[in-house]
């Protein structure tokens, strides 16, 4: 990518060139007064001009304040250090790490759904755990569960949206728990099952997960009971879930998978409990285009930028087609246990005109948001999925038994894993932005 820089500025040739100038007398006048004004009123305009020239906060890992005089970068609330502009974390390669991974046994968390627990499922390897994540030109600073928590005293963290934001969530707990004596945590639910709260209480802290799978109001907000094929998001709705996020220190959300239903997506323009609904039918990526919009607006009206860090988690990809990588047709991520070698592999199911909408929705703003670009180190880890190793909401019938691909889980992810390395990412972000 190619770094856009300012034009040298020299102030010898600029004096130069007005030393050949011939004022006139009604030009030095003009001037003076200018001289004058600006002697005057300097700091008024600096105030002014400093809120015009504030860059979109999401485009940096840092917020550049103008002040009258000098320019200087303001640390993002918790950072203690910073990373190597050059370097973008996100761009690597998976290297084998036998001997530091996986970051905490699978046993050894109480906390892991079911679903996610592909050991305690009959999974044969753990070959899917010893992967560890290496940036091009630079490293990634290792996970300080100490440092988190002490980061996190007095405070609350939550993770807001569906099941792999959850999956996410369930990873943090798990890097952190250990640290906690038995007697000094717990684990419990509120609100219908919609917001769990992990309380580490010698530290008063909460680190919290809220289902909202579209952030904005749905007809698919039951924790428990959303599998729902017609869905339906309402307009301008962001409050009905942002009144349970208000006082949060740090917010980590993410929304993809549950816009993908097709090209088309039904949004409701009036209230749910409207006995006439105003339905309108509008391109999928203009519908998720819409919450980014609502999600940003939220952030700017309700989070202090001066002391809370927001976080933002891109889609999750899946691998539910074999063919995408030249593998066998009819085939998904049952069995996998390598890895896709290609640097440029990219999924058929994680659309590229959902990460454009969000880069452009991103950049337009002055929300100061970090953005977690998962998608395509994930996309390498067709391993790495539950696939069959999970528990089993409803029987299993003879022809999926005989099938096994038919009822393979290629989104959720198993624990420990791949979603651990998010959390190091996350961590680096937030400490070292």
């Amino acid at each position: 990518m190619h770094k856009m820089k300012s034009p040298p500025f020299s102030s010898s040739s600029s004096f130069s060139v007005l030393r050949k100038a011939r004022l006139s007398p009604y030009l030095f006048t003009l001037l003076a007064f200018i001289l004058f004004v600006a002697v005057l009123y300097g700091e008024d305009l600096m105030c002014i001009f400093s809120q015009q020239l504030e860059p979109p906060a999401a485009a940096f890992s840092d917020q550049l304040v103008v002040k009258p005089g000098k320019i200087k970068r303001q640390k993002l609330p918790f950072s203690i250090g910073k990373t190597d502009p050059e370097c973008d974390i996100f761009t690597g390669r998976w290297v084998w790490d036998e001997s530091n991974r996986p970051l905490y046994e699978e046993s050894e968390c109480p906390y892991i759904q079911p679903q996610l627990t592909c050991q305690e499922h009959g999974r044969p390897d753990k070959d899917y755990q010893k992967w560890r994540w290496q940036p091009d030109g630079c490293d990634l600073p290792s996970f300080n569960a100490t440092l988190m928590l002490e980061t996190l005293r007095g405070k609350r963290m939550m993770f807001v949206g569906d099941s792999l934001n959850r999956g996410q969530y369930v990873s943090m707990i798990c890097l952190l728990h250990s640290l906690i004596p038995d007697e000094a945590k717990s684990m419990e639910t509120f609100d219908s099952d919609s917001r769990t709260v992990f309380t580490a209480k010698d530290y008063n802290a909460t680190i919290e997960f809220y289902w909202a799978p579209f952030l904005l109001e749905s007809n698919s907000d039951n924790a428990v009971n959303h599998r729902i094929s017609d869905r339906l998001v309402r307009k301008g709705s962001m409050n009905y879930h942002g009144k349970h996020w208000k006082g949060v220190d740090v917010l980590v959300f993410n929304t993809y998978l549950w816009w993908m239903t097709g090209q088309k997506f039904k949004i409701l323009q009036g209230s749910f409990e409207d006995e006439v609904k105003d339905i309108v039918e509008v391109p999928t990526a203009e519908a998720y285009r819409m919450a980014m919009k609502s999600m940003l607006r939220w952030v700017r009206r309700n989070m202090d930028r001066n002391k809370t860090r927001v976080f933002f988690t891109s889609m999750s990809p899946s691998h539910g087609k074999s063919i995408d990588w030249g593998g066998e047709p009819n085939g998904n991520c049952y069995n996998q246990t390598s890895l896709i070698e290609d640097p440029n592999y990219w999924g058929s199911d994680s659309r590229k005109n959902i990460m454009e909408v969000i880069g452009e929705e991103f950049r337009k703003s002055k929300v100061p948001i970090s953005f977690l670009n998962i998608t395509q180190l994930s996309s390498y880890r067709k391993d790495a999925h539950t696939s069959i190793y999970k528990k089993q909401w409803n029987p299993l019938t003879p022809e999926q038994l005989a099938n096994p691909v038919s009822y393979a889980d290629c989104v959720h992810w198993c624990l420990p894993g791949l979603q651990d390395t998010w959390n190091e990412l996350l961590f680096a972000k937030m400490f070292y932005p």
